[in-house]
């Protein structure tokens, strides 16, 4: 058998406590068969951590082999018992025969020792970054002391340029074990305006080790970046889809795709791709069924037949039956034709496998009636809901158990995809938040794998023959409504198969579904003493629920405003001309204005209308302080923080957003915010983008879905913006208004985080439409002393609110790689 093998990173280790290598690199077997991985040190076996790295760039270097993208790796050997080092032997082992992949002799080791305690790398230098002579230099460090870490840039003459510096997330050296979780953010990105014809230095500081690196050495000019960029998209697209680069140029002409390819491609990975390096391997299977539990709850999987075609049936079986956590039950209600082959197949498993179980049926009781029968042969302590058609991943219960260890949750669900029964492939991944109820309340998000304690189930009754259609849904909302505790798994574990009959490839196949859905959603509301109404939405499945807006209590409109008589004009005409919402007041937080204009403008206001306050505040621009000043003269229940350079468009948009936010659940709402093209400025906001937090769908139409049409429904975020924002009163009291340590940025976003600590929901509301003028081109700041001071809040933020950032924003699927910006795979 033969072997490519290359070592990209090798060193030895060696600190005050410990001595280890590092050896980083790729191998594949010739004919795609199965290795291992061996290491002698000094002739002698040795223990060591290894870390598989996806190596896409292996895959398409070998385009004619059959690689695993796997095929890299991170291995890390502990050699404290070693005093002389005088070869390291890398081995790959088979069933067969033992190789000799490399060899490193003590003359390599010796040139590769490190005793620093800074682990470092500067990934990339770029000049003229933005605007001229505005240098970015980009990477990764981490003190292995636990000291803090210090940077500064010299230039040639060794004296220290004025710089800005931003941590950011790096998931990805957590992924394959180059930094600890707690290091996460090793990223760093330095920026400094200097002269293109210097040269500078990088300096980090660990206490008193100081490490200085050349970044000349990455600098990577604009036509070498334009060519790499260019490469990339081409390996992305290949020839298969060569046609649609011909088309984009018949389409927008030449211009449009040099910009295509100078941005590169915008999707992330694909996802077949993805999803090939992401399924469990046949080697954690095998360790899977070796893991033994200290809580081995049985898993009742339920599953209505009529009739299922061959395949698909025996594919579903099948895919219980490989499930590396085995104390699972398989309980069909079949009620499938006598002579129908599916009745003969089911017969035979049942034979073969105690734990598939049958009932047989008479008559046919439709969806509920079937999915009840079947729910009556359940003996064990969690039900799983299964489509006849559908498969569940190898790994699929024991993820399920895994995470039960230390919870005994009421609900479980996890993420899927599409199984594309014509092509076989996998495609179009729901990548889920955690528990998002108004996402849930716009459609059923969560769909499968759904798992819950089967005492809830038979609680609430099971299932409901006049939702048909939609009974999964139904159930769900019965079942979360006796629920504690749900835990969103964020793997892949279930594969929906898409066929012409089946609602994931046709949704007109099943249109009385959504008629259930929307019934199924009105009840709920019942149950629980809300008042609203929902409506079916032109997009199939999806629903907008219209809260009554009890009682139609004061909100207090706070505007800080400074000048831009004409901007503060637009806004105050349209709360009053385009406002179906009247019981309001507003409050203009006047702050160092120097026009005249204005100060006329307030005089006209004030004696047109009696609800309008001017109140002056004479401090220092301070936002946070500004709106906290303003709120003192509020009497409202409710608190719209609004901009000057806001416009309602749609007359309901106050509505909208007061009658979600009056929910006991909710402490904040935050609307739909566009730019005056009509693309989206706002649309909710995530923690993590830059190593703070970021606006998501920024830039599409005012009617594109976005990523799983969250764009255009109602959901939950961890933040919204403060340019319209509404806050009851009561819950902004809690929390002791804005902080004010936040003077310029992300004082809206702490704010949020706030209210969230307290157990109170933020909701996106898509149907509040508003303009918000704010330049698309606008940075948060324009000088050196301005990004200094923005630089200084995301610090405080980032250790304020550390164990987020580390943990990851709740309503954002971790598989989602932050650093390449929202909804990427990679």
């Amino acid at each position: 058998m033969n072997y490519k093998c290359y070592i990209d990173e090798f060193k030895l280790k060696i600190l005050e406590d410990k001595k280890y290598f590092i050896l980083c690199g790729w191998t594949f077997s010739s004919d795609g068969s199965d290795y291992e991985l061996g290491i002698k040190i000094n002739n002698t076996k040795v223990e060591f951590e290894l870390i598989s790295v996806n190596r896409q760039d292996v895959v398409i270097r070998f385009p004619k082999k059959k690689i695993n993208p796997k095929c890299g790796f991170r291995i890390i050997i502990p050699c404290n018992q070693f005093e002389n080092i005088s070869e390291l032997e890398l081995f790959a082992v088979s069933k067969t025969n033992k190789v000799l992949l490399k060899k490193l002799t003590k003359n390599d080791i010796l040139k590769n020792i490190d005793e620093s305690y800074v682990d470092e790398v500067v990934e990339s230098y770029v000049k003229d970054h933005g605007k001229a002579e505005h240098h970015v230099v980009s990477g990764w460090a981490v003190s292995l002391n636990q000291n803090k870490l210090n940077f500064k840039i010299t230039n040639s003459a060794g004296h220290q340029i004025d710089h800005t510096i931003r941590f950011t997330n790096r998931s990805d050296l957590v992924l394959n074990k180059v930094v600890k979780p707690e290091d996460k953010y090793a990223g760093f990105t330095v920026e400094f305006d200097g002269s293109n014809k210097d040269s500078y230095q990088l300096h980090i500081l660990n206490g008193q080790e100081e490490v200085i690196e050349d970044i000349e050495k990455v600098y990577i000019t604009k036509k070498q970046r334009m060519k790499m960029k260019i490469k990339h998209y081409f390996n992305v697209v290949k020839l298969k889809n060569f046609v649609k680069v011909g088309k984009y140029l018949i389409k927008y002409g030449p211009k449009a795709l040099i910009k295509r390819l100078r941005n590169g491609p915008t999707t992330g990975m694909p996802y077949q791709q993805w999803f090939e390096i992401h399924k469990v391997t046949d080697k954690e299977l095998r360790i899977q069924k070796e893991t033994i539990f200290e809580y081995s709850p049985k898993i009742s999987v339920i599953v209505p037949t009529y009739n299922t075609p061959e395949k698909f049936l025996v594919e579903m079986i099948d895919s219980l039956i490989t499930q590396s956590y085995s104390n699972w039950e398989l309980c069909i209600a079949d009620g499938s034709d006598e002579s129908h082959l599916a009745r003969k197949i089911i017969k035979e498993y049942t034979k073969k496998d105690d734990r598939i179980k049958a009932c047989y049926l008479d008559e046919n009781y439709g969806i509920s009636g079937n999915t009840n029968k079947a729910l009556e042969l359940a003996t064990g302590d969690y039900v799983g809901l299964f489509d006849h058609d559908d498969l569940l991943t190898p790994d699929c219960l024991f993820e399920i158990v895994k995470n039960l260890q230390n919870t005994k949750y009421d609900i479980l669900y996890t993420d899927e995809d599409k199984l594309n029964n014509a092509t076989g492939e996998f495609e179009d991944p729901n990548f889920k938040p955690d528990f998002s109820p108004d996402l849930f309340y716009s459609h059923n998000y969560i769909t499968h794998f759904f798992v819950v304690k089967r005492e809830i189930i038979n609680k609430v009754g099971g299932f409901r023959s006049e939702f048909d259609g939609a009974q999964d849904y139904d159930l769900m909302f019965r079942c979360i409504e006796q629920s504690k505790n749900i835990y969103h798994i964020a793997k892949i574990l279930y594969h929906w198969r898409m066929h012409a009959a089946s609602t994931a490839e046709n949704p007109e196949s099943k249109l009385y579904c959504y008629e259930a859905g929307r019934q199924a959603i009105q009840e709920h509301y019942q149950r629980i003493g809300i008042q609203a109404n929902v409506e079916c939405m032109k997009l199939w499945g999806m629903y907008h629920s219209t809260y009554e807006t009890t009682g139609n209590p004061l909100v207090s409109i706070i505007i800080p405003n400074k000048d831009h008589e004409k901007i503060l004009k637009t806004c105050i005409d349209s709360l009053y001309n385009n406002n179906s919402y009247t019981n309001f007041e507003i409050i203009i937080v006047e702050n160092n204005s120097t026009t005249k204009e204005i100060f006329e403008y307030y005089e006209i206001l004030k004696s047109k209308h009696s609800n309008i306050k001017i109140v002056t505040y004479t401090g220092d621009f301070n936002y946070s302080a500004i709106n906290n000043f303003g709120v003192k003269s509020a009497q409202g229940e409710f608190l719209l923080f609004l901009n000057n350079d806001t416009e309602m468009i749609k007359k309901d948009a106050l509505s909208e957003m007061l009658g979600c936010c009056i929910r006991n659940d909710v402490g904040i709402v935050g609307a739909k915010l566009l730019y005056d093209d009509n693309t989206v400025q706002h649309a909710g906001v995530v923690i993590g983008f830059g190593g703070f937090a970021g606006h998501v769908f920024t830039g599409i139409g005012k009617d594109d879905y976005g990523y799983m049409v969250r764009a255009q429904l109602n959901c939950n975020y961890s933040a919204v913006t403060a340019a319209c924002m509404l806050v009851k009163k009561s819950v902004y009291d809690s929390v002791d208004g804005f902080s004010e340590e936040f003077k310029v940025g992300l004082n809206d976003i702490d704010f949020c985080l706030k209210v969230r600590e307290t157990g109170k929901l933020i909701v996106y509301n898509a149907h509040s439409l508003w303009h918000h003028y704010e330049s698309k081109s606008r940075g948060y700041e324009d000088t050196v002393e301005k990004q200094k001071r923005f630089e200084s809040e995301i610090h405080l933020f980032q250790d304020k609110w550390k164990d987020i950032l580390l943990n990851g924003d709740p309503y954002y699927n971790k598989n989602f790689v932050i650093e390449l910006g929202p909804f990427k795979l990679g």
